[in-house]
């Protein structure tokens, strides 16, 4: 079933060599283009307000990525090539529509594919601006601001870290919070910062409930690991896509030919992406929650903003340029939690991209 829009937002079924899917677009099509990229348990609906509020000379574009929304079910994501589905795909998307170049926009999931859009194809992009994106070493499993891993085979990342709880909940079309597992449940306490709803959370809800579930999907496959927690990465699936195996070698994104300017925008209270996210391992081990935590010299927890952090001043280094702007009483989405404050710097590095 398809969320409903809203007014100003046009919503087409695009089909390109590599994947069918549904693209969102708002403002007028001979603008510069904007190309918005979702997260995780998401899809494109999440940008719509921000595609609203474009200034009138830009042409936002955001497309159910693979995995998600009504993206073809039939295409999945191979984790072995770490977030190369989500990038060939959006770059295939841009091909299919006309734009040699575009301002780029990632959030979570969809900044870690602009992170590889970046070393890939950043001379296509006149700008990047990154929305509490995950690290570019992956999700789970690395210990300092270099993407050491905790151990030889990743474990700690991937499909096998994701609650079934949620999965099952999420397979039933969940829309209570009569579980704290639950769909909404989840998003009122992970991704926005209490208490704060969204107007638009049942349609967000709904976007969630679309996610594509399977060992091939959501959550994606697992292997036994003797390492704690005892689980390690698949190769299929976006969770296992996330995973450090897969990562990106961030010295390509370093030495990027071209350097568009990359703003760097996250919430202060981001429980999702930060140095001791709550669905990280190292986090959550001391709690007990999985016996036999190993302790915090062997598996510390994720550093991921120190992580983004050292990526971004290596690539200045290297002739690029960013600005961190830190949002205060906000979460894992400013551009929906507070769209002024987010707008004013966003809108900002458009014109100065």
């Amino acid at each position: 079933m398809s969320v409903p829009t809203l007014d100003g937002i046009t919503a087409e079924a695009i089909t390109t060599r590599r994947l069918a899917t549904r693209v969102l677009t708002a403002g007028p099509a001979s603008g510069t283009p904007v190309l918005f990229l979702h997260g995780n348990l998401s899809s494109a609906t999440w940008w719509e307000e921000t595609m609203l509020r474009l200034p009138g000379s830009y042409h936002g574009i955001a497309p159910d990525q693979r995995g998600f929304g009504q993206a073809d079910p039939a295409a999945k994501v191979d984790a072995t090539r770490g977030m190369g589905d989500f990038v060939d795909d959006a770059v295939t998307l841009m091909d299919h529509l006309g734009h040699d170049r575009f301002h780029l926009v990632g959030n979570s999931l969809g900044g870690v594919t602009a992170w590889w859009m970046l070393a890939d194809h950043s001379e296509r992009i006149l700008s990047v601006t990154q929305a509490d994106p995950g690290s570019p070493y992956g999700f789970g499993g690395t210990k300092n601001a270099t993407g050491t891993p905790t151990t030889d085979d990743f474990a700690g990342s991937g499909g096998g870290l994701i609650n079934p709880e949620l999965v099952r909940l999420i397979s039933e079309g969940d829309t209570s919070t009569d579980s704290m597992f639950s769909p909404r449940a989840a998003l009122r306490s992970l991704v926005w910062k209490p208490p704060f709803i969204p107007d638009r959370e049942d349609e967000y809800v709904a976007a969630l409930l679309q996610t594509h579930l399977g060992e091939d999907a959501y959550p994606g496959d697992k292997v036994v690991s003797p390492n704690w927690p005892f689980v390690a990465p698949g190769d299929m699936g976006v969770n296992n896509a996330l995973s450090p195996k897969y990562a990106l070698d961030v010295s390509r994104m370093v030495g990027a030919a071209a350097k568009p300017p990359v703003l760097w925008v996250r919430g202060a209270q981001d429980l999702a992406v930060s140095n001791n996210a709550a669905s990280d391992p190292g986090s959550w081990g001391p709690m007990g929650l999985v016996p036999g935590y190993p302790g915090a010299e062997t598996y510390p927890p994720q550093p991921m903003l120190d992580q983004i952090r050292k990526a971004l001043d290596d690539y200045t280094a290297t002739g690029g340029r960013y600005e961190e702007v830190v949002i205060d009483d906000c979460g894992h989405v400013p551009f929906i939690e507070k769209p002024e404050e987010f707008d004013k710097v966003f809108h900002a590095q458009l014109a100065n991209g």
